[in-house]
């Protein structure tokens, strides 16, 4: 059963990235993101008092609380330019670049955790960067409504794989010695007040009446999609090893993808195709051990 949570924990992930794409459409993306962040709290903490973890929340030792902050707050960075990312790239560009933040999370945590890289782990990381390389060649033939309309969501995308990466070593540092649910709800309480820190400082606020019923719809639906994504892959980290659901969660860009040419209409390239296919063949690769 735990295998079946771990692919619809990609299932769920995968779609986020198109229901909120259509969501920030005329949106400011850091309201958006404000926005939805408020789903994501209310599901994390839901599976916290569900499994009674909350009862931890008093023997919290300071390490954990600052790196869980540290965390949310890298957390909440990504979240910011990812979602800006969206708002003017194509959802089959910049969920690679996101995906990508595999490979940069096990450089560091080989630097700084010290963990071991293996045969496949070299491999899968490079299949996974020529793979992120060729989903970016854009052709020359595409029309013009398929390519986006400046380069920043380049810059954006980068930064959140980034930031991404910094969140997994934070986190997994926060949650050693604490209930990892109960640390992914910390965490996304300081993503919140971060999110709405920059919403009141920039007066986006005054914006909210303005959202369309549409827009409303589809932030609400990508943040319940979020939140069901939690849902599954912490069922799925209880019952099965960490090491096959991590990998199996980030097949979620072939959900991506695929949702991003049926619903979006978004052209996928042949050098893009075969970059998915490294991707995929990159990430399956680390599931295993050589």
């Amino acid at each position: 059963m735990w295998i079946i949570y771990a692919f619809g924990s990609a299932f769920f992930a995968g779609i986020t990235a198109i229901l909120a794409k259509i969501g920030v459409r005329d949106v400011n993306s850091n309201l958006a993101t404000a926005l939805r962040t408020i789903v994501v709290a209310v599901f994390s903490w839901l599976i916290v008092f569900a499994i009674g973890s909350y009862r931890d929340i008093g023997s919290l030792s300071d390490k954990s609380v600052l790196f869980l902050i540290l965390s949310g707050l890298s957390t909440g960075a990504s979240w910011l330019c990812y979602f800006r990312a969206l708002q003017t790239g194509n959802v089959n560009k910049v969920a690679p670049i996101d995906k990508s933040s595999t490979v940069l999370t096990m450089i560091l945590a080989f630097i700084f955790l010290g963990e071991p890289l293996s045969l496949n782990m070299v491999l899968g990381m490079a299949g996974i960067a020529a793979g992120t390389l060729l989903m970016l060649n854009l052709k020359k033939g595409d029309a013009p409504a398929m390519q986006p309309k400046n380069r920043s969501w380049l810059f954006y995308a980068l930064l959140a794989a980034s930031f991404a990466s910094l969140t997994s070593i934070l986190g997994k540092i926060g949650i050693e010695d604490i209930e990892s649910n109960l640390g992914t709800a910390i965490r996304t309480l300081v993503v919140l007040a971060l999110a709405w820190a920059i919403v009141f400082a920039q007066k986006k606020q005054r914006e909210i009446p303005q959202i369309q019923k549409r827009n409303w719809v589809f932030l609400l639906l990508s943040g319940i999609a979020t939140g069901l994504s939690w849902l599954c892959f912490y069922r799925a980290l209880q019952d099965g090893n960490a090491s096959i659901v991590v990998p199996i969660d980030k097949l979620s860009i072939v959900v991506t993808v695929l949702f991003s040419v049926i619903v979006l209409k978004e052209k996928l390239t042949k050098p893009a195709l075969i970059g998915l296919l490294l991707i995929v063949a990159g990430t399956l690769l680390l599931l295993f051990y050589f």
